[in-house]
């Protein structure tokens, strides 16, 4: 997996970088959780997310929010972080101008911030949020959302209760023409600690109903 250092609003965005084979490959981004709490691109789940995604011939940046690693510039609250967001997503058009697909998965925090990036961009074909932090964050701006997509929660997730991310997924699935499912692993906490297994597994499973959907629908 290629390092590779493109430009973010504050600086140098750090990253790691897997092109797909093909000419038009899909394209995905990979968001951290908090930056705060030892949140970046090497955490287990986004690797893992980065992974299921490269498995299926897409190409796939994940990277460090500014601040963290060799990413310049200081935390921002997740203003700051929305904006490098949408810079990793340029970087990777750019790479990649042809892609049928583009999707943005995000690990709690990350998850947050790919949310918001759903709303700025309309290319997006669709989401998997993992622990999206339905208790901590506000996400009224989702109104209405763009795109349908994937939650996934532990059962015992102390940090985000699933039943705070169920609300969110049922808020957004009563707006037209949105779906948002929502699974739960069983026995997982916050960290998915003893269940990355089930969390491609649920991604997978997700990936392989909605993609051939997706291209059918021309890419959105």
């Amino acid at each position: 997996m290629p390092e590779v250092i493109f430009p973010g609003p504050e600086g140098r965005l750090d990253g790691r970088y897997q092109r797909g084979p093909g000419d038009n490959p899909p394209i995905a981004i990979i968001l951290h959780p908090h930056p705060r709490f030892g949140g970046s691109m090497n955490n287990k789940v986004v690797f893992q997310a980065y992974e299921t995604f490269v498995k299926r011939g897409f190409s796939v940046l994940r990277f460090n929010f500014r601040g963290v690693g060799r990413s310049q510039g200081e935390f921002d609250e997740g203003i700051g972080e929305l904006s490098d967001a949408a810079s990793a997503l340029d970087w990777l058009q750019q790479e990649n101008p042809n892609a049928r697909q583009c999707w943005v998965t995000g690990f709690s925090f990350g998850a947050w911030i790919g949310m918001q990036l759903l709303m700025r961009r309309p290319e997006i074909s669709g989401f998997i949020s993992i622990a999206p932090p339905a208790n901590l964050y506000d996400f009224t701006f989702l109104a209405p959302c763009p795109s349908s997509g994937l939650f996934i929660s532990g059962t015992e997730d102390k940090v985000v209760p699933p039943a705070d991310a169920a609300a969110l997924a049922e808020r957004l699935t009563a707006q037209k023409d949105i779906t948002i499912d929502h699974v739960l692993v069983d026995g997982a906490n916050h960290f998915f600690e003893a269940n990355i297994t089930d969390v491609r597994k649920e991604m997978d499973t997700y990936l392989d109903r909605r993609m051939p959907e997706i291209d059918a629908a021309g890419g959105k």
